[in-house]
Formats: structure tokens, C-alpha cells, sequence
């Protein structure tokens, strides 16, 4: 028996010696020189080693399989949970090291490497969910897919839970975004923070100051993967003077809302009076070329034109007659249109 494998046992067991066993069972026992146990030789020495078959006055008599099965089985049990934690603690390992892997300079190209098409969200699965201490993300695009998002809060909840910080910025237009605002009311009950700027940003994600993502030109279809530690710096910086002027998402003050209405308003007057394209100025202000539409249509009906050539006119001769810059927001108490 000793030559056999574990599993050549096991299968010894299944084909002939259980075949055997139950055969002996039914006779009551078979005498040791019976033809059945003679030319089952193996199978016999197998039953007889595990206890299955008992030698009785020359005959081989069965054993109660039940008081057999736990020397059998138990230690068979507690070796196959020692594998599975073995065998985890191994995948602990190796996990650790494919983190330092991804984030060294020497496995890539350089300090900076291009990411395309669909290698960019691998990327990011890979390295979002190896943050350790931080995670700092910039998002200017508000009309993200509710599928991904929701896949997004359960991965930020659980960096979150287990002590990674978080702060995300999103343009203002993000609080009208239904599918947005459930992702944010999930990560800030996490411990996430969120806030909110008028202003165009490109879209940024920095986990632990180590590995920065950013978009590789206006080709939202490839990205950059930084690891130089002096430019992450410069991103982070450019990151927390954007988050000190940041609104919180999360407040619903009356006049946090009314002050984040006038500096949508003042940006999209600056725009238009800058000559910016209808496709640019929606982008830059984070909302779909209908609501933009929208807008364009409120501010005609505002100074009571027909063009947004004649919107741009009025603006600017309002701002020499008057004084009063349209392009930024009216302090407490002005009035919208002075001119009326």
C-alpha cells in the first residue's frame, strides 16, 4: 500500500475495496481462503490497514464503517484547512509584491508610462485598491455610467473602511447628477470627502503620493501613469488649491446653494464673452450640450436677445457703462442686471 499516492488510495477504495467491503458484508464474512478475497489481494490489505475489515477466527468479518470514517476523514479536514490558510498567506505575499511591482519606475517605461484603451481602467483596478494611506481623485465628468459608479463606491467604501483617506472634487454641475449623488451620500457616510468646484479640471487620481493617473492630452482614450515623486508633488499641490476653494458636497445650505449658482452663472458668461465654442463651454462647465443649451436660452431671455453674438455685445458694454464685471459673481445685495 505504501507505493500507492493518497489519490491512488482513494481510488483503490472507490473502485474495488468498497465494491469488496459492501460483497463481505452481505455474506457475513468470508473465510480467508475464499476465492473473492484472493483475488482482491490489494484491496483486501487496503480494508484491513484502515480498519474496514476485521481477521476473526480465519475469517475476515466487517468493521462499522462509522467508527472508522473520523480516523479517516478529521485528519484529512484539519490538513486541508492548513492548506487554505497556508495557501492565503501566500497570496498575502504575492499580492504585496505585485504592489511594489506595479508602482516601480523600473517595470515600465520610465517614471511615466502610456496607458490605452481598456489597459487604463486595469490599471486602476490594479492600483486603486492598493492605496493604503490615501486616495485623492479629481473628476470633471458628471454623466458617468450608474453601473461603474456603483462598482466604484463599493471599492472606495472598502479603501475607506479599512483607514485610507479619501477626498474626490467634482465641477458643481456633479450635484444635479442623480447617479453622482448616490455614489457621494455612500463614500461620505464611509468617511470620504467630496466637494465641488465651478471650474474646469482635468481628471486626476494620486493613491498614496506614489502612482498618479492623468488623462494623455484631449484623448480621453489614453492616460498617463506617473511614479516621479516631484511630479506627484506638483499634482498634489495643484490638487489641495483646488479642494481649498472646493464647496462641500454634502451642504445644503440656501446660501452655499445660491453662491454656487452665481459662480456657474459668472463662468458662463466669461466663457461666452471669451468666444469659447457651445461643445467647449459645456465641457468646461461639466454639463451636456442640452443643458448648456438651456442656459445660453435663460441668459438671452435675461438681456433680451436673439444671439449669443448679441449676448456677448451686451456683456461686455454692460461691464464699461456699469462698472460691474458680469463675468464674476455679484457681491451680496447687487442686482443681477443692473441695466433693467
Amino acid at each position: 500500500m505504501d507505493r500507492l499516492a493518497p489519490d491512488g488510495r482513494r481510488q483503490l477504495f472507490e473502485e474495488t475495496a468498497s465494491p469488496l467491503f459492501e460483497e463481505i458484508a452481505n455474506r457475513g464474512g468470508v473465510p480467508h481462503d475464499d476465492q473473492l478475497v484472493l483475488e482482491e489481494e490489494e484491496s483486501v490489505h487496503l480494508l484491513l490497514e484502515m480498519g474496514l475489515l476485521r481477521d476473526e477466527d480465519d475469517r475476515y468479518v466487517v468493521v462499522d464503517p462509522q467508527s472508522v470514517q473520523t480516523q479517516v476523514v478529521a485528519p484529512l479536514s484539519k490538513r486541508g484547512a492548513e492548506l487554505i490558510e497556508e495557501s492565503s498567506a501566500w497570496a498575502r505575499v504575492f499580492d504585496n509584491l505585485g504592489q511594489a511591482y506595479r508602482r516601480s519606475p523600473s517595470t515600465h517605461s520610465g517614471q511615466i508610462s502610456e496607458l490605452r484603451g481598456e489597459e487604463i481602467e486595469q490599471f486602476l483596478a490594479a492600483v486603486v485598491p492598493s492605496a493604503q494611506q490615501e486616495l485623492l481623485t479629481a473628476q470633471p465628468q458628471t454623466g458617468r455610467d450608474a453601473a461603474l459608479l456603483k462598482h466604484a463606491a463599493e471599492r472606495d467604501v472598502s479603501a475607506v473602511r479599512r483607514g485610507v483617506t479619501m477626498r474626490t472634487i467634482y465641477q458643481h454641475a456633479a450635484r444635479r447628477n442623480r447617479a453622482t449623488r448616490a455614489y457621494v451620500a455612500e463614500v461620505t457616510e464611509a468617511g470620504a470627502e467630496v466637494r465641488t468646484l465651478d471650474e474646469f479640471f482635468n481628471r486626476l487620481i494620486v493613491v498614496d503620493r506614489s502612482v498618479a493617473v492623468i488623462p494623455h492630452g484631449e484623448n480621453l482614450g489614453t492616460a498617463l501613469a506617473i511614479r516621479d515623486t516631484g511630479l506627484i508633488a506638483y499634482l498634489v499641490d495643484i490638487f489641495e488649491r483646488s479642494w481649498e476653494r472646493g464647496r462641500p458636497f454634502t451642504n445644503r445650505d440656501s446660501d452655499l446653494v445660491k453662491g454656487i449658482a452665481e459662480e456657474q452663472r459668472a463662468m458662463l458668461i466669461r466663457m461666452l464673452s471669451e468666444g469659447h465654442s457651445d461643445v467647449t463651454c459645456a465641457k468646461r462647465l461639466g454639463v451636456s450640450p442640452r443643458t448648456y443649451a438651456g442656459y445660453v436660452a435663460d441668459l438671452k431671455r435675461e438681456y433680451e436677445v436673439e444671439t449669443r453674438f448679441q449676448l456677448g455685445f451686451v456683456l461686455g458694454q454692460e461691464a464699461v457703462r456699469t462698472g460691474v464685471d458680469p463675468k464674476q459673481p455679484p457681491t451680496e445685495g447687487a442686482e443681477r442686471n443692473p441695466r433693467k
